[in-house]
């Protein structure tokens, strides 16, 4: 059971809030009552952001997952003490480079699903970079620039992101939920957050995304390589 309620489930845009700190320590880390670090997982890496306290800053680089949610506090930095109000912040352009990214990522996913029924076996990003790969057997000629101008006209088609959570039985009943060529759902997880594209892509997901395909930007398919019989790679990179 977690103790920290997870503000970027609620709201993505959010940036700075006010916490109570539950446990601290500089080793395993600062766990907080409330936070919107996003802790990492489905490919994104975790949101890197500071603590402010009684005159005193505490650099965050990275979020551990296990009993609790634990924010990672740079080598040698000040830990405040239990029941110690925190003020904190997320390093805004690197989440909003990772949202951008990783809503980009499930358009490509969309238009490689609905145009050529491939599923994902793997996926890997970072702020304005990532890949996917794909149980493709073989691609036609000019794949990939076909590609490319189909994920940009989903960009500029404008169409809405929105997340929202549903009994485990009712996400199931979705056709398509899972787009990953194994499903990666642990079966204890009895309801399913679901991060629905209008009108392209429907997937379970925990991660934060943007509103729109729009706000995603234009993205470049950098290269598609060959990763084996059956698997295809996909590199995409989104402007600044």
């Amino acid at each position: 059971m977690l103790h920290t309620h997870r503000l970027e489930l609620d709201d993505a845009t959010l940036r700075e809030w006010t916490a109570m700190v539950l446990d601290a320590d500089p080793e395993s880390g600062i766990v907080l009552d409330r936070s919107a670090f996003y802790p990492g997982g489905g490919g994104q890496p975790p949101d890197h952001g500071v603590l402010l306290w009684g005159g005193v800053q505490t650099r965050i680089v990275g979020v551990r997952y296990g009993d609790d949610l634990r924010l990672i506090p740079a080598e040698g930095e000040p830990i405040p003490a239990v029941g110690t109000e925190v003020h904190g912040a997320i390093e805004d352009a690197r989440r909003t480079a990772l949202m951008r990214t990783h809503s980009g990522l499930h358009v490509l996913s969309g238009v490689v699903f609905r145009d050529f029924g491939a599923l994902v076996t793997g996926s890997n990003m970072e702020p304005l970079e990532g890949r996917l790969d794909f149980n493709l057997e073989g691609v036609p000629e000019g794949f990939k620039q076909s590609v490319e101008d189909a994920i940009n006209a989903e960009v500029e088609a404008d169409r809405g992101i929105q997340a929202y959570s549903l009994p485990r039985d009712e996400a199931f009943a979705i056709p398509d939920l899972i787009r990953t060529a194994t499903n990666l759902l642990p079966p204890e997880i009895e309801v399913v957050r679901i991060v629905d594209i209008d009108g392209l892509d429907v997937q379970a997901d925990g991660g934060t995304h943007v509103a729109s395909t729009r706000m995603v930007g234009r993205m470049r398919v950098v290269k598609v390589e060959n990763k084996g019989k059956g698997f295809r790679r996909i590199r995409v990179a989104l402007p600044d």
